[in-house]
């Protein structure tokens, strides 16, 4: 098979979605990739690197696009629509539950469009999201890192220490969701010394959490009552709610952020699916935050582009697996691997994923 390699357009989106040595694994199994030049550059991955393993550099995105698979890490933007007549296969990052413009464009399109973040594995009757995993455990620890520099005052913040000091009180970190976004998050700000609370509505979810982090968090079962009473108190707020395929609720209110203490931070890495704070919108990593009710809000919805060297690496070795059924088997590997096929949201025009169905009935 042919697969196409575009570089990533997004604001310093530096991430791409192929690594030379799983380029190299492609090569070996005899497929060819076509890699734009420059795509691998802000991960520190030269072109001269890709052509070593076999690749063929292409000087556009068009050509890189004209191939019947392509492997991306971002969800198409509308420069980019004009491709996707052009694959069978896309391989990315979609987000459809917070992008109507894009699902109406691809459901106009021939090709299948396959989402990394609801691919599924099953083990032991466990379900997993194997390609959303490695880019929310650094999102997850991102959200604190970030929300610890922007509640410097030279930042907007409240000129809040994390971890406090002999004599003076640590930041409180209220921590909304017990997923693996809301876990990494927790080993950072414990880590560091904070006061932590995590929300969930698992009740199994927050034992097995007292397993990892014991007295060192505080655990709530996550109710409004319950919110109203602990988020006004918190220096760094961090949305880290998931339900796959679909917006998560709004467990935030304008009014509830009013409530907080001015040059306090909250950090959604919800966003990207539509976010769970009713206050915060998508921000750049060139224009990351914006003060609303006081409060610095930030909503970068792609946070591992900042740190694309470790994040491409840790998305390739999770996604490659599936890139090669797929370059293997064509749309036929979704047939036989169910988790992949799970991943289909787009299909022959028509909204494929259950999650899209209930987000999107009026396009069914």
């Amino acid at each position: 098979m042919n697969i196409g390699l575009p570089k990533e357009i997004k604001d310093q989106e530096f991430r791409v979605g192929l690594s030379p040595a799983a380029v190299q694994a492609l090569q070996e199994r005899g497929h060819q990739v076509f890699v734009e030049s420059g795509a691998g550059l802000g991960s520190g991955f030269r072109d001269a690197d890709y052509q070593a393993v076999g690749a063929k550099i292409v000087a556009t995105a068009a050509q890189a696009w004209d191939e019947e698979m392509v492997i991306k890490v971002k969800e198409p933007l509308a420069s980019e629509y004009q491709f996707l007549t052009l694959p069978k296969i896309l391989f990315t990052y979609l987000h459809l539950a917070a992008n109507r413009d894009l699902t109406e464009t691809l459901l106009k399109t021939d090709l299948t469009a396959i989402a990394y973040e609801t691919v599924e594995r099953e083990r032991g009757g466990q379900i997993s999201f194997p390609l959303l995993t490695p880019m929310s455990m650094i999102a997850g620890r991102l959200a604190v890192q970030f929300g610890a520099r922007f509640l410097e005052r030279s930042q907007g913040g409240r000129g809040i220490l994390l971890s406090g000091l002999p004599g003076v009180q640590p930041g409180q970190v209220v921590i909304l969701g017990g997923g693996v976004v809301g876990t990494e998050a927790a080993r950072i700000a414990v880590g560091c010394g904070a006061n932590v609370t995590i929300f969930d509505v698992n009740v199994e979810r927050l034992c097995y959490l007292e397993t990892l982090f014991g007295a060192r968090v505080n655990y709530l079962y996550s109710t409004s009552n319950a919110l109203a009473q602990v988020i006004p108190t918190a220096d760094l707020l961090i949305g880290a709610v998931l339900i796959p395929g679909q917006r998560p609720p709004c467990l935030v209110s304008r009014g509830l952020v009013q409530q907080m203490i001015p040059g306090s931070v909250i950090v959604d890495v919800a966003v990207d699916q539509g976010g769970c704070i009713e206050t915060l919108r998508p921000t750049s990593h060139s224009q990351p935050t914006y003060v609303e009710a006081g409060v610095v809000h930030y909503g970068v919805p792609n946070m591992p582009g900042a740190v694309p060297r470790t994040a491409t690496q840790a998305l390739t070795n999770s996604t490659l697996p599936f890139v090669l059924k797929l370059a293997d088997l064509g749309i036929e590997a979704c047939d036989q691997d169910r988790g992949l096929g799970l991943g289909i949201n787009v299909q022959n025009h028509r909204l494929i994923h259950p999650a899209l169905h209930k987000e999107f009935p009026d396009l069914l």
